[in-house]
Formats: C-alpha cells, structure tokens, sequence
C-alpha cells in the first residue's frame, strides 16, 4: 500500500545499516501495541529522539558502561539458587519458575523489590501486560495497523470492537509501569528501601520535574518489558535443548565436574573458566531465535546502502532467523552444536545479530548474558534433564516448535529434572537464601 519495506536477510548488509545506525534507528508506529494498548511509552517501541535518549540514559546509569555489571552478580545468582530449589520441588512448573527467576532479577533490580515465592501479584500484573503485547503486535492482526484511521471510529461501529479491547490491554500496560513504582517510590519514603534503580533516581524527588519522574518510571518498565520475555525464552530453550541433546549436557557437566568440582555451584566469576559451556549459552542464542524478525526499524532519512537507495520511511525488518540459521554459515543449523563457537575461528558473532543493531542495540545485553549463563552452569551443576516417559513408560521425545509474536517461546513440552546425586541435591538445599 505504498509503504517501502526492506528485509534484511544477510548480517553484512546489517553491519552496513549499523553502522550508519544514525539514521536507521527510528521506529515505526504500531497502531494496536503501541499506540492504543500503550506500548509506545517502552524503551522497545520509542520513537528515536529526545525521550529514547533520556531513556537510554537512565539504563546507562545503573546498567551501562559506567556502572559495572558485576555489582550486580550477586542478584543473578542469589536468584538462579531460588531458581533450583523451585524446580527441585517441582519441575513440573519449569516456565513458571524461568518466569519467577528472570521476574526475581529484574524487579530486584528495576523496584527492590523480591518475588515471592506462590502466587506473586507483580509478576502476574507484567506477565499480564507483556501477553497482551504479544497478541496486539502480531503483524496482520488488526486493521488498525493497516488502516490507522480506523481508531477514531466510535466503539459503537460494527468491526471496532479492537477499540475495547486495546482500552483494557491499556490499562494493564499502565499498571505495569505504575503500580511496581509506587511500590519502591512508598519504601523510600519510609526510609526502608534497598538500592534499586528506582530508589537511586528518586534522589532530590523533590527538585525532580513531573517529566523526569515519568520517564523514570517508565524506563524502569521498559527494563522488564524488554528483558525479562526475551531471557525467558532462551531459558526454556535451554532445557529443551539438553533434553534433545544429552551427549552436549554431559559434555558440559563433564567440563564443570573437572573445573569446579562437586562441593560448590559455579559462579558468574567462573565464566572465563568455562568456554564449553560459555558455548552453550551462545547455542542457545543461535538455535533458538527470541525475536525471529527483530523489531522493525524505520530510515528517518534518505540513503543508500550497498549501492541501494532506502527512501526516508522506510521499514527496516531484520530476518534474525535466516541469519542465526544459515547453513552456509552454520552447517546443520538444526542441530544444536556448541562447538561451532569454539576453537580460534569461531562461527560468526551470535551476539552481534541477536542483541539488535545502531542506535537500538538492546541496553540490557550484558545482564541478559551473565543471568542466562547463570542459569546454565548451576542447573547442568546440579540437574539432569531427561525425557519425561508417557503412562506406559516410554520415553517422550519434544518437539522443537516455537510460537508467534515478535517474542518467539518454544512450545510447552515435558521433561524430566532430577539432581545428578546426593552432593548436587545437597548444594541445591543449602543454596536458598
């Protein structure tokens, strides 16, 4: 309908948008998830300027260059020790517990805020306000986003009734932003709040202006709405992957039995220890594709790339599953085969294409990294993922199948997690905090 569209299929045109990443780093208006269910306000779907940047401040102050990650190491793995006793009583719950892990770090970190163990009210509110993302955001879904003008139309219309529903998805996105704030912003005035990035930007509230104050709470959702899906998903691949593939589970048990032995979990500390299983994490990237298209980007300008003229307006979608699953640059792309990062010449930078490209490249990709690694090394420490055995005892082989929505889960499947023996079941019991 007139909109000039390029896919971007190969990762050296990419390099060429990213480094002209000045011009290419807008976004496109999503009518339904953006404007009208309220997602517009996320770091995710901002547009590029004034505000992006603000945002992009408040990240670089608490999880930038200038604020050292390892500050917050201990969080990712007092966490991921939650994490292990959870599924130890119960693997059954094995997404549910990935949600509360990948929750319990983000809102430690975002409000000070610890998740509690049952039925959590916070987690439930952003889970809530995350799904309905999901589902305003499928590309084709709504009209809207075809025929914009179709959101000024009365609710009374017949074909409008994506008006009421978008009013609802709306008021849980707010609630998302507004009701963790209130939280920690409540114990700072009590004086009981831990440092989080939300109490931390709260300093001088007083002399702060309503802008600030906006966009500090709503940056603080944009670090749960952008991280904690996308680290979920990998972690669920994880599991599926081991499942799949048992002879690289115990490769990398077998790295971490020689390197850190049988008496303590692995830390973030260990990592440069560990390169099997480093590979394993960046396997998990490649195999199982978060964001199979990414988010589009928009040309804010006239350009050329590669000899090609990209006129001002025009969207940008990066085709990340063709990338991470080319077989001329990973041979049998299916097979999940951490060796294919090893050795002096590993096969190309995995990170570099999932974490996005210019000016959008994800905030947050460090901590996503060690809270995923985390996860990693203590569970192939201490646990065996096996094939869950049907009601006459025979094993069930999974199916790698992964939703739609520009966050891509695999689909539920059964496993089975059992600790590797007596000494893991121990350290996973001491492990709680």
């Amino acid at each position: 309908m007139g909109q000039p569209l390029i896919i971007l299929n190969s990762c050296d045109i990419m390099d060429e948008f990213d480094k002209k990443g000045a011009i290419y780093s807008d976004r496109p208006v999503l009518e339904m998830g953006g404007e009208l269910v309220g997602y517009a306000e996320s770091l995710v779907l901002m547009r590029y300027g004034p505000r992006f940047r603000t945002y992009r401040k408040h990240f670089s102050r608490y999880i930038g260059p200038n604020k050292p990650i390892q500050s917050l190491h201990p969080l990712v793995e007092q966490e991921s020790r939650k994490f292990l006793r959870r599924t130890l009583e119960n693997h059954k719950n094995l997404s549910g517990n990935l949600r509360k892990l990948a929750g319990g770090i983000i809102l430690g970190l975002a409000y000070g805020y610890e998740v509690q163990d049952g039925d959590d009210q916070f987690i439930n509110l952003i889970e809530q306000a995350n799904n309905n993302f999901n589902k305003a955001s499928v590309p084709g879904a709504y009209l809207v986003d075809v025929i914009p003008a179709l959101k000024h139309l009365p609710d009374w219309v017949p074909g409008t009734s994506f008006l009421k529903l978008a009013r609802d998805w709306r008021r849980d996105t707010e609630a998302m932003a507004d009701v963790p704030y209130a939280f920690t912003k409540k114990q700072v005035a009590a004086g009981t709040a831990v440092p989080s990035f939300v109490s931390t930007g709260l300093e001088d509230e007083a002399s702060r202006s309503s802008e600030y104050i906006r966009d500090l709470k709503w940056t603080a959702a944009s670090l749960y709405g952008g991280g904690a899906d996308t680290t979920v998903s990998s972690e669920y691949a994880f599991f599926l992957a081991m499942v799949l593939f048992p002879e690289v589970q115990k490769k990398a048990q077998a790295e971490l039995d020689v390197v850190i032995g049988n008496d303590r979990l692995p830390t973030i500390a260990d990592m440069p220890r560990l390169p099997y299983v480093n590979a394993v994490v960046t396997e998990v990237l490649r195999w199982n594709s978060v964001a199979p298209l990414g988010v589009p980007h928009t040309a804010m300008e006239d350009g050329y790339i590669n000899g090609y003229f990209v006129p001002k307006g025009t969207i940008l979608i990066a085709n990340l599953w063709a990338m991470l699953h080319d077989p001329e640059i990973y041979p049998d792309p299916f097979v999940f085969n951490p060796e294919r990062h090893l050795g002096p010449e590993p096969q190309r930078d995995v990170r570099r294409v999932c974490f996005g490209y210019g000016r959008r490249i994800c905030p947050g990709m460090h901590l996503a990294e060690v809270s995923v690694y985390s996860l990693v090394s203590t569970s192939l420490a201490v646990f065996n993922m096996e094939k869950a055995l049907d009601g006459n005892g025979v094993p069930m082989t999974p199916v790698h199948e992964n939703t739609n929505g520009i966050i891509s889960y695999p689909k539920p499947f059964d496993c089975a997690i059992k600790p590797r023996s007596e000494k893991a079941l121990a350290l996973i019991t001491e492990s709680h905090i």
